[in-house]
């Protein structure tokens, strides 16, 4: 009778439909998250060229999280993240939620990423 709703489809299908209308480049590159239900990882791209310029996630030991599936720890990820942007001398970026919704641990990491000078 009910019909089964396949909730990373729906999510798959409005990322394709967002990626679409966004690009990263080397200049001003994708801040592309994923979340899992125990991890969130971010990784800036340049589309252009199609390479990864910097990645954080909560599988680096060096952030020293208690826990990783939490808001603190998408906090955390966002500012090193942000961190490893200043390094490569990357201050814009184009911010891709892969079809999330901008609540919870995506928008900690994204606030937090702006805290820490990313700007988007």
């Amino acid at each position: 009778m009910f019909k089964k709703v396949d909730k990373n489809n729906n999510r798959k299908a409005r990322h394709t439909r967002v990626r679409r209308k966004i690009n990263g480049t080397s200049s001003r590159p994708r801040l592309a998250i994923y979340r899992s239900a125990h991890h969130i990882y971010a990784q800036l791209i340049d589309d252009a060229s199609g390479k990864t310029l910097a990645s954080a996630s909560t599988l680096d030991k060096s952030l020293g999280l208690e826990s990783t599936k939490n808001t603190e720890a998408a906090k955390a990820v966002g500012e090193a993240i942000a961190n490893k942007a200043k390094d490569i001398n990357v201050e814009e970026v184009v911010f891709d939620r892969s079809g999330y919704v901008y609540h919870g641990r995506v928008q900690a990491l994204a606030d937090a990423a702006r805290d820490a000078g990313l700007k988007f």
